[in-house]
């Protein structure tokens, strides 16, 4: 026996964010990951983000990566979960699901410190991807095409260091070298007690460590992985960056660290620049960047810095081929601290938020104002990495209104719950949850009930008060309802349902009379019942009429889709019926001698011709 638990509300909370062609190629989208889900989005032409497809992974994403092989216009994805196992995803259109490529296991499940899987990172090119655990272990899979166009992964080459720490990971853009890997690492191994500082107490037993920025490259001849080059950082970096290389820029890594970012590359001269810092902050605190973001295109590129307090810091590369001579920090806007961030190449930006909701942001500009507050690289040029910097003064920025992007959507995310009551808090007769979410300024009372949540898709005025809607489909071959049908005490009302609700005058359905009821019938003919009879439209142009004898007026009708029956003042029923030629005619008829309230036919089993049945209801005993 195999059991599953799902969860009956889909978590909210974002832990990883990706962009790529998943479905078709030149289409941007977004996958998400939500704890064990997997989730595609995909903006609209209006800015909204659509959920196109989510799927239980039955497992929790640990990391996840885009990766596109050499040629391809889709992009496959590459997760790292408790699984103990490396996974190729691809999303199949056609069925409307992600489908397993390849999983190749390589350890343990769970989430274990030296099992890999915590860190994932993928050649720029196309070529091998890279997956680390927290401690030791690290091993390279090189994916490629056979014969059939079917994509291959090979066995994994082993990049193993004992006694070290990986904080970060990724692709080094190197063009069409040799494949690189950068990791900030910390080898643990001989580990010593503090050195007392000048006027401080001994035994404080606080360790001191050197962290490494350490290249690893893939030699696709030699096929195996070697440690290239390694040198000593910042103790508090804890994130790397992959600055454009090949063609589109001078490559290596920018190192963030405590309030500094860090031009790091093999031969170049080491560039650091201080972040700009709230005025308000402590000058004792450091500055932390928490994500990040690169945008890139044709000879242009830059890379986006979200910090811990919600600031975004545009950072640009100044080089000549492959020297790099400065980089420039400029202040961009303020939104909430997020877990991702990820730029679109249709103009948007997307930020997985930490507390609160997740929102879609469009460009307004590349922030590039004259009077946005700018450090540069300069301003340290001589110092060495070690050196005081207290004599240097940070760019002091404020928070302002949001100038480069204009928010455009938002998804609704309950993380973090602080709190959680059930309660009949709106006196609707049933419990509600309250739940407490959300942090500082951004937190929210929320209160939650059964049911599902409905979409606004469209507003259409309207000239009164409805006395009934329908939708129907004009085919029976149409896979959604292309009609709404609002009737009023004297007219009838038919709207087209596409990208937006618009009124239509040649449906072929009588507009000065109210509708009683409104069918689609085999032969792809609709049925409008109206108090003067009927209306038989076939193609939308062909219309034949049906009128009660001696005048009396139909009080009460229902169809289905060969069968129609209306009810006269008086308590008369008609039936009519489909013939062989598709055409409705009249079967039969019974006078129930009261006055019908209701009447209702069951569908049209399939196999049959007919429902056997109609239910019908008066205001006395028949």
């Amino acid at each position: 026996m195999h059991l599953y638990s799902l969860t009956l509300q889909r978590a909210t909370a974002i832990t990883g964010a990706i962009c790529g062609n998943f479905s078709a190629p030149r289409v941007q989208e977004l996958v998400v990951a939500r704890g064990k889900l997997l989730e595609l989005l995909r903006p609209d032409d209006s800015g909204k983000l659509q959920s196109v497809h989510v799927q239980e992974v039955f497992g929790i994403i640990r990391s996840m990566q885009p990766f596109r092989l050499l040629g391809g216009n889709r992009d496959y994805i590459v997760v790292g979960s408790d699984s103990g196992k490396i996974t190729v995803l691809e999303y199949k259109a056609e069925s409307r699901c992600f489908v397993r490529i390849h999983s190749e296991t390589f350890g343990k499940s769970g989430c274990r410190r030296i099992v890999p899987g915590q860190f994932l990172a993928a050649d720029p090119r196309g070529r091998a991807v890279m997956i680390g655990a927290m401690e030791k272990q690290k091993l390279v899979y090189t994916l490629n095409r056979d014969s059939a166009a079917n994509l291959t992964i090979s066995s994994p080459l082993e990049a193993h260091k004992g006694h070290t720490l990986t904080f970060d990971l990724i692709g080094v853009d190197v063009g069409f070298d040799n494949p690189i890997f950068a990791a900030l690492e910390v080898d643990y191994d001989d580990l010593a007690p503090a050195q007392v500082a000048e006027g401080g107490e001994e035994g404080t037993g606080e360790p001191t460590y050197t962290k490494q920025l350490t290249y690893y490259e893939y030699d696709l001849g030699l096929n195996n992985v070697t440690r290239m080059w390694s040198d000593t950082v910042d103790p508090t970096a804890n994130m790397i960056v992959a600055v454009p290389g090949g063609d589109d820029g001078p490559g290596g890594v920018l190192v963030c660290s405590e309030s500094f970012v860090t031009y790091r590359a093999p031969n170049q001269p080491e560039r650091r620049c201080l972040l700009p810092r709230r005025k308000d902050m402590p000058s004792e605190h450091g500055l932390l960047v928490v994500s990040h973001a690169v945008h890139r295109q044709k000879d242009l590129f830059f890379v986006l810095l979200h910090t811990e307090l919600g600031d975004i810091y545009k950072v640009t590369v100044v080089y000549a081929g492959t020297l790099v001579s400065e980089i420039i920090v400029r202040y961009f806007d303020s939104i909430p601290p997020s877990v991702a961030l990820v730029i679109l190449k249709t103009g948007f930006l997307f930020s997985a938020s930490e507390a609160g909701n997740h929102n879609l942001y469009q460009f307004q500009g590349v922030g590039d104002d004259a009077d946005s507050p700018t450090a540069t690289s300069k301003q340290l040029e001589g110092a060495e990495a070690d050196q005081n910097v207290d004599g240097v003064e940070a760019v002091l920025i404020e928070p302002r209104a949001l100038r480069n992007l204009l928010l455009v959507d938002e998804l609704d995310n309950l993380g973090p719950l602080t709190e959680l009551k059930a309660a009949d808090v709106a006196r609707e007769g049933s419990t509600q949850l309250c739940a407490l979410s959300g942090r500082g300024p951004r937190s929210t009372v929320r209160v939650l009930r059964h049911g599902l949540a409905v979409a606004e898709m469209a507003v259409s005025e309207l000239p009164g008060t409805p006395t009934a809607v329908w939708t129907v489909r004009t085919s029976a071959a149409a896979q959604f309802d292309s009609l709404i049908v609002v009737s009023f005490v004297n007219a009838t009302l038919v709207l087209s349902i596409g990208e937006t609700v618009e009124e239509v005058t040649d449906s072929g359905l009588l507009a000065s009379s109210p509708t009683l009821a409104v069918q689609l019938l085999d032969g792809d003919a609709l049925c409008q019942v109206h108090p003067s009879g009927y209306r038989f439209i076939r193609g939308g142009h062909a219309v034949s009429e049906w009128r009660p004898p001696n005048s009396r007026p139909v009080t009460r009708a229902t169809a289905n889709s060969r069968q129609v029956v209306v009810a006269l003042s008086g308590g008369e029923l008609v039936y009519f019926e489909l013939n062989a030629l598709n055409a409705l005619v009249e079967t039969d008829k019974k006078d129930l001698g009261q006055e019908i309230s209701c009447v209702e036919l069951a569908a049209v089993p399939a196999g049959r011709q007919r429902a056997r049945f109609v239910a019908v209801g008066s205001y006395a005993p028949f």
